[in-house]
């Protein structure tokens, strides 16, 4: 079926509702977020009880019923106001695995709670510190013993968990070594995080570069109900795949909001500030970058909606969220190097916010997924050449 793109006015009340809700979150006030090290609380609550962070759960669940393209203009918007949606997106996708993946009872339990902001479910334990992303070799176990399953390892870079209820949990349910295909034995768990923290579940901050809340977590015997299992026993690796496409879609409208934030912030003080008797933007060495980011702002854009748009249709968008994400990123980035450079020694002043955004855009180039990573899939899997890993 032919698939429609939006024009410049849908979605137009979307955008202005969600604009005016990050209006009332200035910049000075993710500045102090940003300094504090801290947890924008107030603008999630706002964020949940407007239903934003509801709009992928279906109606029937409490929730938004809305499309994958309208959940990445509500991360664009964020992200274009100034804000950081790295603090919240995690609710947008990780839900979404009890949705595909979960039963009749988990799905009842808890959608409702999630659409209402009762529960938070904002966390993903996959990543480990020794395999990275060769997640079929990662070495948490879980251990069937009755009716709870026992689990050992430790995973990296879990982020949001000390403001979350809920997390999705990756782990090894049959020895790597015991299966026919290594993707298979991979099991997915909700782990309750006020019933596992301090009892069999430990977690350390990771200080980094950007104000994003990540961690190391670490597990002890730690005991799960084993009607926590979402889907079924073993194939796991699957119902983490089947989200991972969305995540890098309302990534790359993260990025471009990003980009549009950059590219604003040059435009306007390009054109205002005056050197040698003329705005610097009138000369071709600072007007060129700003425009050329600009272009591929706008490229990047379009195959967001290319794949939100397959997505919504119901057919196969792995390739073009990749490609989304890969193209976004590499924009955003760029736009954030001709805001900087345009402001000079002003881009590195706390008070611009532009080192601010140029911190959080950087993340992109390395996560959720590597840009090499993307170019190795599309190489293999779009291009058809031999696998380069």
């Amino acid at each position: 079926m032919p698939l429609t793109f939006p024009g410049p006015d849908d979605h137009a009340d979307l955008r202005e509702a969600v604009r005016d809700l990050c209006g009332r979150y200035d910049d000075a006030y993710w500045r102090r977020i940003d300094e504090e090290r801290g947890y924008p609380e107030a603008f999630t609550e706002e964020l949940t009880k407007a239903g934003w962070l509801a709009a992928l759960i279906p109606t029937e669940y409490g929730g938004s019923g809305l499309g994958l393209t309208e959940a990445s203009i509500v991360m664009e918007e964020i992200n274009r106001s100034g804000g950081n949606s790295g603090a919240v997106h995690g609710q947008m996708y990780n839900m979404g695995t009890i949705l595909r993946g979960g039963s009749d009872e988990q799905k009842a339990r808890y959608l409702p709670k999630i659409a209402a902001g009762e529960l938070r479910l904002q966390t993903m334990a996959v990543t480990e510190p020794t395999t990275g992303t060769d997640t079929t070799k990662l070495k948490t176990t879980a251990v069937r013993k009755g009716d709870r399953y026992v689990v050992n390892g430790q995973k990296v870079w879990t982020s949001r968990v000390q403001h979350s209820d809920l997390m999705v949990l990756l782990a090894r349910t049959t020895p790597l070594d015991q299966v026919r295909k290594k993707s298979d034995g991979l099991s997915v768990f909700l782990v309750d995080l006020r019933e596992a923290i301090g009892k069999g579940m430990t977690v350390r901050p990771i200080r980094n570069m950007v104000n994003h809340e990540t961690n190391e977590v670490f597990f002890d015997d730690l005991e799960i109900p084993a009607e926590n299992l979402i889907g079924e026993e073993g194939r796991g690796f699957k119902t983490i795949l089947s989200g991972l496409n969305a995540e890098r879609t309302l990534i790359a409208a993260e990025c471009i909001g990003d980009g549009y934030w950059f590219i604003d912030r040059a435009k306007k003080y390009g054109s205002e500030r005056i050197v040698f008797d003329r705005p610097i933007a009138q000369n071709q060495g600072v007007q060129f970058p700003i425009a050329r980011a600009y272009v591929n702002i706008r490229a990047a854009d379009l195959m967001r909606f290319n794949a939100a748009a397959l997505c919504d249709a119901g057919e196969e968008f792995g390739a073009e969220a990749n490609m989304a994400k890969l193209l976004a990123a590499d924009a955003s980035f760029e736009a954030a190097n001709a805001c900087i450079q345009t402001h000079g020694g002003f881009g590195f002043a706390a008070d611009y916010d532009v080192e601010r955004k140029f911190r959080e855009t950087r993340l992109y180039q390395v996560a959720p997924i590597s840009t090499n990573l993307i170019l190795a899939y599309v190489g293999e899997h779009v291009l058809g050449m031999p696998r380069s890993y």
